[in-house]
């Protein structure tokens, strides 16, 4: 079988991937910058090394990457992150004979690139939040009686290249007129680069999953959110597999189509409290709840692998609902910051425990634990109370 190499192996997702691979008898590598890693614990990966920095040695990165390649006799790259992924795609020529499963770079742009993808959304008839488009830095509309705050400031893209270095932009949530022009005035991704001005839409977010092949639909697949950290908001800890909702489906299909995509992606929504759902952004790589999809039927990395391989894999068209994946950390993180909230009451705060402490046991996973491949769940564990000894 065709040798896998799987970056950024500190990821969940990484974890996901090495996994479902291994079991299907693939021989999978497994690297990250850290001197050691989730996934490189796991007893599927054949081998792990550590490789230079891809955020502030972008190029050390690839040119130590393609001699690993090289003398690893590697077949395909599986990418975990939106950086490694744009870095591997810019610099291909770097690795000749090897698969690298993603369309070529423009594709991904126009998906990755929020303003692109918002102006692509709106001409297809897809709800978006009431949105300004700031091209040019230098040139700001006046949106003194036209905005509402918290307002939502939106870089173009997650990752910019500043010198020789990459840095992370991140969504900020001004608070008033003050809090906006202070941000734009002196975050880099505002300063230099284009980005958008936001309505903040109330609701919760939703998603669906997906595998392409050259412009066909393999497969779909969706979840809810049953806890996250932090608890108002963010990654998600407990998850559970529910039948993707029709009008995102068709709304994701609208996109992808329109990109003729190839490959994984994640589109997110933010559903309003009038049954709205506004596209928030794609990204164009595994996500964070992978293990989810797998244990619920959809295998998406072997899926990947498949095309990787030449083959032509048949859709899937169904999956179980109602299976439950738990990051137990992570959820024992998120109830920590519920109980030193100072705004939850003690009703609630005793609520949080109770649901912590009584899990549904027959329909629930542990991502990380699996009793046939427990080092990565001791692993975590190791650097989880180092991190709190420090």
């Amino acid at each position: 079988m065709k040798r896998a190499l799987v970056l950024d192996a500190g990821q969940r997702s990484a974890l996901a991937v090495t996994r479902s691979l291994g079991k299907k008898g693939v021989p999978v590598f497994t690297a990250e910058e850290a001197p050691g890693a989730l996934a490189a614990c796991s007893r599927y990966s054949k081998q792990f090394f550590s490789y230079p920095s891809p955020r502030f040695h972008p190029d050390r990165f690839i040119e130590v990457l393609a001699q690993r390649v090289k003398e690893q006799g590697i077949d395909i790259l599986l990418p975990m992150t939106e950086l490694t992924t744009t870095l591997l795609l810019t610099y291909k020529e770097a690795f000749p004979g090897t698969v690298i499963p993603f369309p070529e770079m423009s594709r991904v742009d126009a998906l990755a690139n929020k303003c692109t993808l918002m102006r692509t959304a709106e001409s297809l008839g897809i709800p978006v939040p009431r949105t300004w488009y700031v091209d040019d830095p230098a040139t700001i509309p006046d949106l003194k009686d036209a905005l509402s705050f918290p307002a939502v400031l939106k870089p173009g893209r997650s990752w910019l290249r500043l010198q020789d270095q990459w840095q992370r932009s991140t969504v900020k949530f001004p608070a008033d007129e003050s809090a906006l022009n202070k941000i734009i005035g002196s975050d880099p991704a505002f300063l230099a680069h284009p980005f958008m001005i936001q309505e903040y839409v109330a609701g919760h977010g939703q998603g669906v999953f997906a595998l392409y092949n050259h412009s066909k639909p393999l497969a779909f697949f969706a979840h809810r959110r049953l806890r996250e950290k932090p608890p108002g908001g963010g990654v998600s800890v407990l998850s559970e597999s529910v039948a993707a909702d029709p009008k995102l489906v068709s709304h994701a299909r609208s996109l992808l189509d329109k990109a003729g995509w190839h490959g994984v992606a994640m589109v997110e929504f933010r559903v309003a409290t009038d049954g709205t759902p506004y596209l928030m952004e794609i990204n164009t790589r595994f996500w964070g709840s992978l293990q989810l999809a797998v244990d619920a039927g959809v295998d998406f990395p072997y899926l990947l692998y498949q095309l990787a391989c030449g083959e032509n894999p048949e859709p899937v068209d169904s999956y179980k609902t109602g299976i439950r994946l738990r990051w137990l950390l992570g959820d024992l993180d998120s109830l920590y910051l519920t109980l030193r909230d100072r705004q939850v009451t003690s009703r609630k705060k005793l609520m949080a425990v109770m649901r912590f402490l009584t899990p549904s046991p027959l329909k629930t996973r542990h991502e990380v634990y699996r009793w046939n491949d427990p080092g990565p769940c001791l692993y975590e564990l190791r650097e989880y109370l180092r991190d709190i000894i420090r």
